[in-house]
């Protein structure tokens, strides 16, 4: 196949003002009937993300799995699963994609594996000290017998972070680490067996034209070798991961080693590879991740669980903006993912700022889902409008809302059997998209096929084809903001400046030629006759900005402060 132009480098690296569109490939397409998202699916909709205007997309993990956790439990980094297809049909996706103009990332899970990979299975059925078990982290317990775990860290699916083997004399051996589910035992990183194995994984990809890899768990990779206890009730857990200094198991120092390493690799390969960190760190040392020798970017996860505030919103842009400009990074913004309630609900809600959780709204009141698609829509405008690159997640430029009525039975997010059923976990943002007609599957697999999880029938006001041509739609709001980010010079400018404002107002501008205002108080906002509307997320009436608007404003000349 040809090259494209993605393929020629620009003076700029694409990645410093992409638009990426996450595909979790489980719910975006069926294309075999079988009630799961596979490559086939996507293959099928690449159309559709070329119209949508996104310049790459990050397909969460497609390899082989017992999907304990989505996928997030890998068996074979250099496989694809068959619920999902072929590794012929991967490779036959990402040059679809390359001639589409739309680059491809992938996920990469380097934290743990699945307890189905053959290392671990390598791991149990060796001895303690053995080179085997040195690729996890296996530890004597506690206690005269063993009995107790070796400290008390917990996992981040609730529970213990520790699992007790058995010997193959049937008597209690070892315990394993796991930060997530006991299915997912954590890799050991200062082993270089398994530094080693996980550069030749992302060179096997790389040579298989994928453009780069958002890195699950980033800050989790390297743990303190004492395994310290960390001496807190676990009511006050996640508070503690984010202010802790020097935390045993998140965001060690000696993670940045192995960063540097992969940077090495992905700057071998033509075409500007790059990474993406999911890293839930303390702002002030999140740009550590993304020096010039590390990481090229890493999600904003402040932005995203910030709530519905002006001053909140100000508050997270200015501090990333300034954190990422001192080690000459773009700022990554993101309003959802997978494992986020969607921002209709939360932001259709009185308390709009995310859950400890992350998936869990903190207030339990009733969503006015009409506020919450105005919000979204501007959220998204301002989101656009700001320096850097974006992410969106499949069916926000759908308008779809987390479906919070999945029956119990069906729940398939290992946190509701740990937290013994008291949190429903990520489920709800994962309901399969709605592609077209009135009723379920919406077109997501054939006509009669069961989706996975189950769509809601109210869906059918918000598929893709009904929205496609529809003025004002959610869809194409989206397509017209990716049309004129791509097309419009202001927003090319790396940096933006504040503009006088009323209290509830964020008003800023790029270049001097392109303006945004977001009006989040309860008054409709006058707008300066001078500057012309390039899109609004809500109609404007009389000059007047309304309240849960964005605009995008086209002229010259203001008065920074």
């Amino acid at each position: 196949m040809p090259r494209t132009r993605i393929h020629r480098t620009p003076a700029t690296p694409w990645w410093r003002t992409a638009v990426s569109y996450q595909v979790y490939i489980r719910s975006f397409a069926d294309g075999n009937g079988d009630g799961i998202g596979d490559i086939a699916g996507l293959r099928a909709r690449l159309p559709y993300l070329k119209e949508l205007g996104v310049d790459a997309i990050w397909v969460t993990p497609w390899y082989p799995s017992p999907m304990k956790d989505g996928g997030y439990d890998v068996a074979d980094y250099r496989a694809i699963d068959p619920s999902f297809g072929t590794l012929a049909e991967a490779e036959e996706m990402i040059a679809e994609a390359h001639a589409h103009g739309i680059r491809v990332l992938l996920d990469i899970v380097p934290n743990h594996t699945s307890d189905q990979h053959t290392w671990f299975a390598e791991a149990l059925a060796s001895p303690p000290g053995s080179p085997e078990r040195d690729r996890y982290l296996f530890r004597d317990g506690r206690g005269p017998d063993g009995s107790l775990p070796p400290n008390d860290w917990r996992s981040r699916f609730g529970g213990r972070a520790w699992t007790r083997t058995t010997d193959p004399d049937g008597t209690p051996g070892q315990w394993y680490l796991h930060l997530f589910a006991p299915e997912q035992p954590d890799l050991n990183w200062a082993s270089r067996e398994v530094r080693a194995e996980f550069e030749s994984i992302l060179r096997f990809w790389f040579d298989r034209g994928v453009d780069g890899f958002r890195v699950d768990v980033a800050h989790g990779l390297a743990k303190d070798p004492a395994l310290p206890d960390l001496g807190i009730p676990e009511e006050l857990l996640f508070e503690h991961e984010r202010h802790r200094e020097g935390h045993p198991h998140w965001d060690h120092d000696d993670v940045h080693e192995i960063y540097q390493s992969w940077r090495k690799i992905a700057d071998s390969y033509a075409g500007d590879r790059v990474f993406v960190a999911e890293a839930h760190v303390r702002e002030d040392r999140l740009a550590n991740y993304l020096r010039s020798d590390e990481l090229h970017t890493a999600f904003n996860f402040p932005f995203l669980t910030a709530p519905w505030e002006p001053e909140a919103l100000r508050s997270v842009i200015d501090r990333n903006l300034a954190s990422h400009g001192e080690v000459g990074a773009p700022a990554t913004w993101v309003l959802a993912n997978h494992d986020v309630t969607r921002q209709v609900t939360r932001f259709g809600r009185k308390e709009t700022l995310l859950g400890e959780h992350g998936y869990d709204i903190e207030s339990a009141g009733p969503c006015d889902l009409d506020l919450g698609t105005r919000r979204a829509r501007a959220a998204a405008l301002l989101m656009l409008a700001l320096p850097g690159n974006a992410y969106l997640y499949q069916g926000e430029e759908l308008g779809l809302w987390e479906v919070e009525d999945i029956p119990e039975a069906l729940l398939r997010d290992p946190t509701w059997e740990r937290t013994g059923g008291t949190v429903r976990g990520r489920d709800g943002c994962r309901v399969p998209m709605p592609w077209s007609g009135a009723e379920a599957p919406f077109g997501f697999g054939p006509r009669g096929s069961k989706p996975w999880l189950p769509q809601p029938r109210e869906w059918h006001g918000r598929t893709a084809q009904t929205q496609s041509g529809t003025p004002g739609s959610m869809l194409e709001l989206y397509r017209s903001a990716l049309r004129l980010r791509r097309g419009q010079r202001g927003f090319a400018a790396e940096s933006l400046r504040w503009l006088e404002a009323p209290p509830g107002v964020l008003s800023f501008e790029r270049a001097a030629v392109l303006r945004c205002a977001v009006n989040l108080s309860s008054e409709p906002y006058p707008l300066a006759k001078d500057w012309g509307v390039l899109l609004s997320s809500d109609r404007i009436e009389n000059g007047k900005l309304p309240p849960d608007t964005t605009v995008w404003l086209w002229g010259g000349g203001a008065r920074a402060v």
